[in-house]
């Protein structure tokens, strides 16, 4: 079977494979009794809060907890609510494990452990890793094309999609640090935040695969191809936004582009010449068993590394091969429009 069929059957297969996400823990009656019972007395167990103790008026006395905590820390804004929900659920897990049962997840999420306030831990700090590796693949293809690649007589690069590339470096910066941020805090915000960037990155991914794929270099028709598709992301993002923040519709668009520009580069690494296009074998393939971590939804080992863990750890590397089939394409394209002029 050829590589091409190949990459589409696993394109059909994860799109039809998708796990549904089961929800099980906030029904238990035991975790609603130890909820409703902590948001009356404010204990779980040995454990109260401040912040769950009510006037008569149902408001929390002296305010809100967290606005008597530092300007830095007050984003994080737990409240009585979803610390319950925090230690009644590990109060529940703790007597599942206990009952060799296997945890469940509470609200559509599986039960982390929180590390000074930070719900996700390793997931930020491998989200922050995957800032700073998009941050030096930027940094290092900006210092080659314009200090280490010759440049025209009006300064600027022979390489046709370097603003482009400078694009999805930013775009793609930002999105790693909402994901940082979200998983620090899941909250309505960031959540809108973190998905707004990640679909605003694939979109512009997929506009750029389009383009550099087919050599489209004429600006009119770079307009004609990027409008649409960034009519699409625009009203996506907005639909997510201001009407509904659709997880299972998300799921179907951010998949869709994924896999089509995954596609892409398949095919222009197979019809094309270029020197290191083994690099761009890597990245794709690499890019659709990256993905596969996310279809085995289990539960985080030890309550820190779960599947989507694993998926931001894998994109590391693949983000570092990546910056460098960039670069190598640069100077492939530069030497290349340079042999011409000569």
């Amino acid at each position: 079977m050829s590589p091409f069929r190949s990459l589409l059957l696993f394109a059909a297969v994860f799109c039809l494979l998708r796990p549904l996400a089961a929800s099980d823990g906030d029904a238990d009656p035991l975790y609603i009794g130890c909820v409703e019972q902590c948001e009356k007395t404010g204990c779980v167990g040995d454990r109260c809060f401040q912040h769950c103790k009510f006037s008569s008026d149902g408001k929390p006395i002296d305010g809100p907890w967290y606005m008597h905590e530092p300007l830095y820390l007050r984003w994080k804004q737990w409240d009585c609510r979803t610390d319950c929900r925090y230690y009644c659920t590990l109060a529940r897990e703790e007597e599942r494990t206990k009952l060799g049962d296997k945890p469940v997840k509470y609200h559509g999420k599986w039960p982390f452990r929180r590390v000074y306030g930070i719900q996700e831990p390793v997931a930020v700090a491998l989200s922050a890793l995957n800032l700073a590796m998009q941050f030096h693949g930027w940094v290092s293809f900006f210092i080659l094309v314009y200090y280490k690649l010759p440049l025209r007589p009006d300064k600027k690069t022979y390489y046709e999609y370097t603003g482009l590339w400078h694009i999805y470096g930013i775009l793609s910066m930002n999105a790693w640090l909402w994901s940082a941020v979200f998983h620090t805090r899941a909250v309505e915000f960031t959540e809108k935040l973190d998905f707004s960037s990640a679909v605003a990155l694939l979109g512009f991914s997929l506009i750029l695969a389009i383009l550099r794929a087919f050599n489209v270099r004429d600006e009119a028709t770079r307009v004609m191809i990027s409008a649409p598709l960034i009519a699409f992301v625009a009203t996506h993002i907005m639909y997510l936004n201001f009407y509904q923040l659709a997880y299972g519709l998300n799921r179907i668009v951010c998949t869709g582009m994924v896999v089509v520009q995954l596609l892409i580069w398949a095919i222009w690494a197979c019809a094309s010449n270029h020197l290191t296009q083994w690099k761009l074998w890597a990245v794709v393939f690499g890019g659709c068993l990256a993905m596969v971590l996310e279809t085995y939804d289990f539960p985080p080992y030890m309550g820190y590394v779960d599947a989507h863990a694993l998926w931001h750890a894998a994109s590391i590397p693949l983000t570092f091969l990546w910056w460098s089939f960039i670069r190598d394409d640069a100077e492939f394209r530069t030497l290349a429009l340079l042999k011409k002029v000569k």
